[in-house]
C-alpha cells in the first residue's frame, strides 16, 4: 500500500460510469485500488491515469461477475487480503421493456449480476471486515426499487433486494463499526442507459444527473453517517417518514390470527 492509504478499495463495475468516477474520489481520499470490470483496456487507462495524477497504487482485476469462476476470483480476493478496507459493489445491469416480452435469460443474467454478485462480494467483505471490527461496504441501489410505478420490475426488484440487503446488514452488525451505505440514484448520465436500450435523451432534462454530481453527493452521505443515500432527495425527513410508516407496521405483521377486516 502506499505511506499514506487508508486501505485498499476494491470497486466493481469500475470501468465508466459510476464506479469510475467512485474510482477517481477514492484515490483522491487515499485510497489504493482493485479496479474490477470486464474491459481491461479501459480499466488499463484509469489505472494509469489515477495513479499519475494521485500517486496512488492501482491494480486491474479484469472479471465478468456473471462467471462464476470469476465471482469466486474477486471474492476469495474481497476475503482474504486484510489491505481492502472498503467495497464498492456498482457493478450492475438495467433492461427495460415489457415483462413477458424479455428474453428469459435476460432476467438471469440481471439477476445474477445485481443480485447474486452483489450478495457474495457483500458476504466476503463481511468475512474479512467484521472480525476486524472495520470496513465500509457500499452497496449501488436504485430509486427504482422503491417505486414500482417505474415499470421495471425486475430491474427494479433486483435494486430493492440491495436497499434491503443492506438495511438488513446494518441491524444484523448494529454493534460492529463496519459501515454500511446503500445509494440510491435516479436517472444518472451512464453508458447503462444505452446498454439497456433506452434513450436518455427522451427524459427530461430535469429528472436527470450528471455522474459526477451523483458521486460526490453519495460520499457526502457516507461521510454523515447515512444508511440510504438518495442524492436527489431534497428533505432526508421524506425517507425518515417512509422508514418511520414501515416500522409503525412491524408490531402486527406477524400475529396469531387474522386482521378483523378479513372477517366474513
Amino acid at each position: 500500500m502506499s505511506d499514506t492509504s487508508k486501505g485498499l478499495a476494491l470497486v466493481t463495475g469500475a470501468s465508466t460510469g459510476i464506479g469510475a468516477v467512485y474510482a477517481d474520489r477514492l484515490a483522491k481520499r487515499g485510497y489504493d485500488l482493485i479496479l474490477v470490470a470486464r474491459d481491461e483496456a479501459r480499466l488499463a487507462a484509469l489505472a494509469e491515469r489515477l495513479k499519475t495524477e494521485t500517486g496512488v497504487k492501482v491494480e486491474v482485476l479484469k472479471a465478468d461477475l456473471t462467471d462464476r469462476a470469476d465471482l469466486a476470483k474477486v471474492e476469495d480476493r474481497l476475503a482474504s487480503d486484510t489491505a481492502i478496507t472498503l467495497l464498492l459493489n456498482n457493478a450492475g445491469a438495467a433492461h427495460f421493456g415489457g415483462f413477458e416480452t424479455v428474453d428469459r435469460d435476460a432476467h438471469e443474467k440481471l439477476i445474477a449480476l445485481n443480485v447474486l454478485a452483489v450478495t457474495r462480494l457483500a458476504a466476503a467483505a463481511a468475512a474479512n471486515f467484521v472480525p476486524r471490527d472495520a470496513g465500509t461496504i457500499i452497496n449501488i441501489s436504485s430509486v427504482v426499487g422503491l417505486v414500482p410505478e417505474f415499470k421495471s420490475p425486475v430491474y427494479g426488484a433486483t435494486k430493492a433486494f440491495v436497499t434491503y440487503l443492506t438495511q438488513g446488514l446494518r441491524v444484523e452488525y448494529a454493534q460492529s463499526k463496519l459501515r454500511l451505505q446503500a445509494v440510491l440514484p435516479g436517472a444518472t448520465r451512464t453508458e447503462i442507459w444505452e446498454r439497456s436500450g433506452a434513450d436518455l435523451n427522451a427524459a427530461d432534462p430535469e429528472t436527470v444527473m450528471n455522474v459526477d454530481d451523483l458521486v460526490d453527493a453519495a460520499l457526502v452521505g457516507l461521510d454523515q453517517g447515512e444508511l440510504v443515500t438518495i442524492p436527489s432527495l431534497p428533505d432526508a425527513a421524506d425517507f425518515a417518514a417512509y422508514d418511520a410508516a414501515r416500522l409503525k407496521m412491524a408490531p402486527n405483521l406477524s400475529r396469531r390470527t387474522p386482521a378483523a377486516r378479513f372477517k366474513a
